[in-house]
């Protein structure tokens, strides 16, 4: 009798496993994305990135504070970024090094640790809600803040970064937390920058995988658990595969089971052999990336010539606001996005120049922001060019012509006979002819008080 009910146990406990599991692999099959990238990169890019068009990346850390680097691009591509001031002081290598020193040293003094710029980093004059109020203003629909540079230094109060934060240090402000709920209160996207890697961290530089599991992948999941962004923008990825820096792993939690799955958009810098290839959207740097039409991607530019605030940038350095809204359009009839760089000061203040791009941008897009938003490329569009001044985008059975150089006449040729042209902003009538499938369209005689904006002009066909 024992015997019986000790086999009916066995065979009873056989079935709990069985169904243990199976309960195991249907919980794992029932995630959407697996940690692989032949199933991540399947995820779409959310509708409201692909729409959104222009935002603005904020770099903001302790490098705001010497806010300094050379002119030079003797060592080419980014050489003159401020931000990366505290590598350039121990890179030999570098012809631009020597340069980083002589100022440091006479400003600073030799024994002037790069730590010691953290009681510095002051941001008294930081008002989120005004540059909540100046981003919506220039026509942005997202924002990108930078959470923790190369540097190491976070924003908001990491665990992962005991007292190298603005909480426990410089500030004392959770300077992540107050501009998010700024920036969502406008009704814009909030989104992250985040260094995957580390200049001078002990633990990067002796054991990356010890570094991965204790500070990199929790600091990123709190970020996203603790402000819910739309965007997670990483960067420094070049050092290692993304294998070792456990994206997929990481990706598949954020799309699966972060608090925001849904609406979360990432780019492609999760390793040296993710980008253009693997992760969100592609990603180009000052016109330097491999970007294609295919996939959505975004034209990433400062305002200067550098991300964080270089004080030894002068007006040549900086893009005219014609220049920077040409920039826009060109990158949107192209079909990517924009994210123009500001660089705020210590003392958390946005310098008037950029401000007053950032309005000059925004007053464009009150007149031609139809033209921009949630539109996509033309088909029959030709090639754009550095000669190119005249671009096209194309919204529901509307084309919009979009010219940058003042004309007498704007001819499109392979485009259907319209039922309407107009000029946005401009409430006359606007004469044109078609034949032989081509459009012509007389550019009207406009007069200070009737010109609808500066820089460059829209038409709106309708079709």
């Amino acid at each position: 009798m024992n015997k019986q009910i000790s086999i009916r146990k066995k065979i009873l406990a056989g079935f709990v496993m069985i169904f243990f599991f199976a309960f195991i692999t249907i919980s794992i099959n029932a995630q959407p994305y697996q940690p692989n990238w032949q199933s991540l990169d399947k995820r779409p890019i959310p509708s409201w990135y692909s729409n959104a068009k222009f935002g603005i990346f904020i770099h903001w850390g302790l490098y705001s504070v010497p806010a300094w680097a050379t002119s030079s691009y003797a060592d080419g591509f980014g050489s003159n970024y401020a931000e990366w001031y505290w590598q350039r002081l121990f890179a030999p290598n570098l012809k631009i090094h020597k340069d980083f020193t002589a100022f440091h040293d006479s400003v600073y003094g030799k024994n002037f640790m790069y730590q010691d710029f953290a009681p510095r980093f002051t941001c008294e004059l930081f008002d989120p809600n005004q540059w909540a109020q100046l981003f919506k203003d220039a026509g942005a629909k997202y924002v990108v803040l930078t959470s923790k540079h190369h540097e190491g230094f976070c924003l908001w109060p990491s665990a992962q970064s005991w007292n190298w934060n603005a909480v426990d240090a410089g500030p004392h402000k959770d300077l992540a937390g107050l501009l998010t709920n700024a920036v969502k209160n406008k009704g814009l996207h909030m989104g992250f920058y985040y260094s995957l890697y580390e200049w001078f961290n002990p633990i990067y530089k002796n054991d990356v995988n010890k570094y991965v599991d204790e500070r990199m992948l929790p600091q990123m999941k709190d970020l996203v658990t603790r402000y819910q962004p739309d965007i997670l923008w990483t960067d420094g990825e070049w050092d290692h595969p993304a294998k070792t820096w456990r994206s997929e792993e990481y990706l598949a939690w954020l799309y699966n089971k972060s608090v925001s799955k849904e609406t979360i958009v990432v780019n492609d810098r999760w390793g040296n052999d993710t980008k253009g290839k693997h992760g969100g959207f592609q990603t180009s740097e000052y016109g330097a990336g491999n970007v294609s039409g295919s996939k959505a991607w975004e034209e990433t530019r400062g305002i200067g010539q550098s991300f964080g605030y270089n004080r030894n940038e002068n007006l040549n350095d900086y893009a005219s606001s014609q220049q920077l809204i040409h920039e826009l359009i060109n990158t949107v009839s192209r079909g990517g996005n924009l994210l123009l760089n500001i660089g705020p000061a210590a003392d958390g203040t946005i310098p008037v120049i950029m401000q007053q791009r950032l309005m000059d941008i925004g007053n464009w897009l009150k007149v031609n922001g139809e033209a921009i938003y949630e539109t996509t490329t033309w088909d029959n569009a030709p090639l754009v060019t550095k000669e190119t001044d005249l671009f096209f985008t194309k919204k529901q059975n509307n084309v919009f012509a979009i010219t940058t150089k003042w004309k007498k006449e704007i001819i499109i040729k392979n485009i259907g006979r319209p039922k309407a042209v107009k000029l946005l902003g401009y409430n006359n009538v606007v004469k044109f002819t078609y034949a032989n499938n081509t459009l012509r369209i007389q550019m009207p005689l406009l007069t200070p008080d009737v010109i609808p904006c500066q820089y460059s002009w829209t038409f709106k066909i309708e079709q």
